[in-house]
């Protein structure tokens, strides 16, 4: 019991937040677009420079989990596109699948879970991992729904202030800034209340979703959530990882669809209904199974 509730204690905090959002949504009919643009282009940038200026991990170890999430994500995407093609699914259904399963939530859920379940030590690596999911998300993305040349695509990566709070964050750990007048508790503070905030908009967002369960839906949900942890235990055990890095890879990719891979099918393309209702069912089930496979990994890489 002392186990599983530690298990649990992960996903529970996290449920929370998400719960409150979404009641918060239903209850004060709160506009989630401002929230949500808040967190995105305020918060996390905050908090991706304060986790990679605090950040003590080696320089070897970060590139080695970097390049393992790299190699899982090419296994997802993979592993979506062959089933859409197994299955004769239509160009824009397959686009869809293969973007719910190749992008996992790393952000609302994925940082929040790896810091409730491993603390600072997971959340240190929850950012690495988040950093490059969203250069991969946004840099690939919508080529995946709609084409488009190299430049566009670097010039939308570019656009993302998360992309220059990691090119500061790493500027400031390797000259050892250090902020004057107390600037950098400032920075901490606001890097605080992102999680919080990715959690409130995640529950909003399910409050707006209208939900569904289908064959399509229960499949590539359990392709996400279940499929996702498998491709990247074997990654991570290609490139050597173990420990807490290993944990924590198995951890993100098990976690849900990303939410703006529906922002992306309904902007450029896609099946954007059968993706919202992916990434409300695919969050729901991670709440079931994430205890499971933390459960897992834990043991696995201990016995590793």
């Amino acid at each position: 019991m002392g186990g599983a509730a530690v298990l649990l204690g992960a996903v529970a905090p996290v449920a929370l937040m998400v719960a409150t959002g979404y009641l918060a949504a239903r209850v004060l009919k709160l506009d989630r677009g401002p929230l949500t643009r808040l967190t995105l282009f305020v918060l996390v940038p905050f908090l991706v420079f304060d986790q990679l200026w605090r950040n003590n991990a080696d320089l070897a170890g970060a590139l080695k989990l970097a390049g393992a999430f790299a190699l899982a994500s090419a296994g997802f995407a993979l592993a979506g596109w062959l089933a859409g093609r197994l299955l004769g699914l239509p160009w824009p259904t397959r686009a869809s699948l293969t973007a719910t399963t190749a992008f996992p939530n790393t952000g609302n859920m994925g940082l929040s879970v790896a810091f409730f379940a491993l603390g600072e030590a997971g959340l240190e690596r929850a950012t690495i991992v988040f950093v490059v999911a969203t250069i991969l998300l946004f840099g690939l993305g919508p080529a995946l729904f709609k084409g488009g040349s190299l430049a566009e695509q670097l010039k939308m990566t570019f656009r993302l202030p998360l992309i220059w709070a990691v090119v500061l964050g790493l500027a400031a750990n390797l000259v050892g800034l250090e902020l004057p007048l107390n600037l950098g508790g400032g920075v901490h503070m606001l890097a605080q209340g992102a999680i919080p905030m990715l959690l409130l908009s995640l529950g909003m967002q399910i409050a707006e979703s209208r939900f569904a369960v289908g064959l399509y839906d229960l499949g590539a949900s359990l392709l996400r959530v279940a499929g996702g942890p498998l491709i990247a235990y074997a990654a991570g055990r290609l490139l050597g990882l173990g420990g807490a890095d290993l944990v924590v890879l198995v951890l993100i990719s098990g976690m849900p669809a990303a939410v703006n891979t529906y922002l992306m099918a309904a902007e450029f393309g896609g099946d954007a209904e059968l993706t919202a209702r992916v990434v409300v069912l695919s969050t729901l089930l991670s709440f079931l199974t994430l205890p499971l496979v933390l459960g897992l990994v834990k043991m696995a890489a201990g016995a590793g």
